[in-house]
């Protein structure tokens, strides 16, 4: 399909709103993911609504991180700082707790970690699309102080 395609100009106008809702989607899970190991919500930190123990490292620290990280980039507030925390994060729970248990995500079950990992990665690259709250600090402009397009 050549690049020029109506349907390609139709994707490229779309990519900034599809991104701004894949923002808002992995922000929720990170944050819903906080939400219950922090207070035991969502079935909590072992699905029978219990919570991790106030201060215990890394696992309370890491709901924290997931909760408030999940909450900013949900919202798209400092979206590109937040995601790289989360991604960091996440990257350093599968190294240090779902490694240790196998190889790969699938015999370790770290598959969440790996996703949450480059998922806000990825943000951190993008950026939060055209819908975000952060957007409404900086008159519609992004960090290197260009109007955001709509289209692109």
């Amino acid at each position: 399909m050549p690049s020029d395609s109506p349907l390609n100009a139709r994707l490229s106008g779309a990519q900034p709103y599809i991104l701004s809702l894949f923002r808002a989607v992995v922000g929720l899970l990170f944050t819903c993911h906080g939400a219950a190991f922090l207070f035991g919500v969502l079935g909590g930190s072992d699905g029978k609504g219990g919570t991790v123990p106030t201060g215990t490292w890394p696992g309370w620290y890491a709901a924290v991180i997931e909760l408030a990280v999940g909450t900013l980039v949900m919202l798209g507030l400092a979206t590109r700082i937040a995601a790289l925390l989360g991604s960091g994060a996440m990257a350093y729970a599968y190294f240090t707790v779902h490694q240790s248990q196998g190889l790969l995500p699938f015999e370790n079950d770290g598959e969440a970690s790996v996703m949450f990992c480059w998922s806000l990665l990825l943000l951190v690259f993008t950026g939060p699309g055209a819908w975000a709250v952060g957007r409404l600090f900086v008159g519609g402009r992004d960090r290197a102080g260009d109007r955001v397009a709509a289209t692109g």
